[in-house]
């Protein structure tokens, strides 16, 4: 499993063409190898391809909006050729109730999405917060998602802090996911609730670990999206130094 390093953490860094760059920069320094871009300033697919390239990266997931998804799921995937990259993510979903019915609301929209990355090599990645592990009649909404959803469609970008948040145990949904979990968000969770770089909260990232190699992970993106007032790039910096003791890079 590779480490990389999720550009969220660093979008007031990312606010125009030039901070992004030197950010992509940065990131390579500490030791990065592979980056998911999501919440930055505009960019074109060459010159995004050009900084990777120049900086020894390679962007393995993006995060993109479900109306751009909606309206050109053909182009939004020919834009991620151009920089080489298969997994495309949704960050979210207007879950209000948590209820079924907005599971197969969800369907009615992501099927023909999906169909349509599946055609062009790309895969379609669906990223949780907590709301996804509410229950109706003892079942959660990811399960349903994952029901709805059929592996060969969408896969899940499982967010280690979230799952904690909800209760849950991120080892055991890794393993209940197996085969469908490529790309994985790996936070910290520390007392009430704070983000914190990986190694220095509550969660057992033993068994993440264990469960993510089991589960056929491929990339482990680390991503803070508080930094609770410190500097993003040095608790990027620690993330990416704990997961090296750890035995990733």
């Amino acid at each position: 499993m590779i480490v990389g390093a999720q550009f969220y953490t660093l979008r007031e860094s990312c606010k125009d063409l030039e901070g992004f760059a030197e950010s992509l920069a940065r990131v390579a320094d500490i030791g990065y190898t592979t980056v998911q871009i999501s919440g930055i300033c505009s960019y074109e697919p060459q010159w995004l391809d050009e900084q990777l390239k120049k900086n020894g990266l390679k962007c393995v997931l993006t995060h993109k909006s479900l109306d751009l998804m909606k309206e050109d799921a053909t182009s939004l995937c020919k834009e991620h050729d151009v920089y080489g990259c298969k997994y495309i993510g949704l960050g979210s979903y207007k879950f209000e109730e948590g209820i079924s019915s907005e599971v197969e609301e969800f369907k009615r929209i992501a099927t023909p999405i999906a169909e349509e990355f599946k055609r062009n090599g790309k895969y379609l990645m669906y990223h949780n917060h907590a709301k996804e592990f509410k229950k109706n009649n003892n079942v959660t909404l990811i399960e349903e998602m994952s029901l709805a959803m059929p592996a060969d469609l969408m896969g899940f970008t499982l967010d280690t802090y979230w799952v904690q948040v909800a209760g849950g145990d991120s080892a055991q949904w890794l393993r209940r996911l197996k085969n469908r979990v490529p790309c994985i968000h790996l936070k910290d969770c520390g007392y009430k609730q704070i983000m914190l770089p990986v190694g220095e909260g509550n969660i057992n990232f033993d068994a993440v670990f264990a469960a993510a190699e089991e589960a056929g992970t491929e990339y482990m993106l680390v991503e803070q999206d508080n930094c609770n007032g410190e500097d993003p790039f040095d608790c990027m910096r620690r993330s990416y130094n704990n997961l090296k003791a750890f035995g990733f890079r």
